[in-house]
């Protein structure tokens, strides 16, 4: 398992918002909305020093958005499918924005259906606990995705 650890300092997201209230394939609906109206918030997005955005998330939080972890066993909470943007962006008409806080993360690359059990259980043999909800993360410069862990050592 590719693991590696890093700081973010709280970040904007402007996204489509969902929660798993909204029934089965409700993240897929998300991403499918967030993609197909993509230009409306293209103005908005952080860029690297190459123009490349730097990220494409699913950020989540609890029902309170309080950016704990799911409750109900990781059953319940908010989606937020977007794009990372420039600190001060505010959302067009019919997006939502978050601003996620600054955490310490455990970075890991998913790889495969049970990706999200394997990453909880990394954290328990490696003397971590869940400081917060966990994010998905893809690099638009590799394409890859990761669950981005904020942790608490113990």
């Amino acid at each position: 398992m590719n693991a590696e650890f890093c700081t973010k300092s709280a970040f904007t997201v402007i996204g489509r918002e969902g929660s798993t209230r909204d029934g089965e394939g409700f993240v897929q609906r998300l991403w499918a909305a967030a993609n197909a109206l993509y230009p409306e918030i293209e103005p908005l997005v952080k860029r690297g020093a190459d123009g490349t955005p730097v990220g494409f998330w699913g950020a989540m939080s609890d029902p309170s958005r309080a950016f704990m972890p799911w409750t109900n066993n990781f059953s319940d909470g908010l989606y937020l499918a977007g794009a990372e943007c420039v600190d001060g962006a505010e959302p067009p008409t019919g997006w939502t924005k978050w601003v996620v806080p600054a955490f310490e993360y455990l970075k890991i690359e998913c790889e495969g259906p049970d990706s999200f059990r394997r990453s909880m259980e990394y954290l328990a043999g490696h003397g971590l606990s869940l400081a917060g909800a966990v994010h998905d993360f893809t690099d638009p410069h590799t394409g890859k995705n990761y669950h981005m862990i904020p942790i608490r050592r113990i």
